[in-house]
């Protein structure tokens, strides 16, 4: 399937979701949701979204990940944020979309053994150990698991990055999620930078690299970009 194709079908469960909810799509969401398939799709497959408040971006990827298990059932999931209860906010906002949208009624499992605050399984091909969607606080315990799509919700707050040695925690944690991510996995990052030292920086040596387009913030743009953890750590280039 080409890019184009697969990004029509993003697009046409986005918006079959908002037809649930009464709601159009808006233009900035769209383009949300072509950056998040670029990324699963082009390598590295790592990339950072930044967006204007309120922007409905962690509504997007939501959609994303729900179309993504649709598309592709065998796929493991694993949402980390600052704290376990943001995660599983994102488990539940999953877990609503797979049980309302039209598409999904099929993936619903008829027993229930996985479908809680914090992980959910859908009918899938037997033999995979992993939920499909599984969530963690940032320091919580993901030994052992393994994923096809990481995505990053906020692990940058004031709890986690108000020292340079929280930033540097932070950095060294998420330089672990290599290990997790299954060799042709994508890593998304979602969120607000909390300091001048940000994770979702290059270091002050780095030049930043026109062509990512990062653009993301308080000023009404949407932006993202690729970066390559082997490189540069934890950081982010921008």
């Amino acid at each position: 399937m080409s890019k184009t194709a697969m990004i029509t079908d993003y697009y046409n469960f986005l918006d079959e979701w908002n037809a649930v909810l009464n709601l159009t799509t808006p233009a900035h969401h769209k383009k949300i949701m072509a950056f998040l398939v670029d990324v699963l799709t082009t390598p590295p497959r790592r990339g950072l979204l930044n967006a204007f408040r309120h922007s409905g971006k962690s509504t997007v990827v939501g959609v994303f990940a729900a179309c993504l298990l649709y598309l592709r059932p065998q796929t493991r999931i694993l949402i980390l944020s600052a704290e376990s209860a943001l995660a599983s906010r994102m488990v539940a906002h999953v877990r609503h979309i797979l049980e309302n949208h039209p598409r999904c009624a099929g993936m619903i499992p008829a027993v229930k053994k996985e479908w809680g605050t914090h992980k959910i399984t859908i009918n899938r091909p037997i033999g995979i150990r992993e939920p499909s969607v599984i969530c963690q606080g940032v320091h919580g315990n993901i030994t052992g698991l393994r994923a096809d799509l990481i995505i990053c919700d906020d692990v940058e707050v004031p709890n986690t990055s108000n020292t340079a040695a929280k930033r540097a925690a932070l950095r060294e944690r998420l330089r672990e999620l290599d290990f997790i991510l299954s060799p042709s996995g994508a890593m998304i990052y979602i969120g607000t930078p909390h300091a001048i030292d940000t994770i979702y920086r290059t270091t002050d040596e780095d030049a930043p690299d026109p062509t990512l387009g990062i653009g993301g913030g308080d000023n009404g743009t949407v932006g993202g970009g690729f970066l390559d953890t082997a490189d540069k750590g934890a950081q982010f280039a921008q």
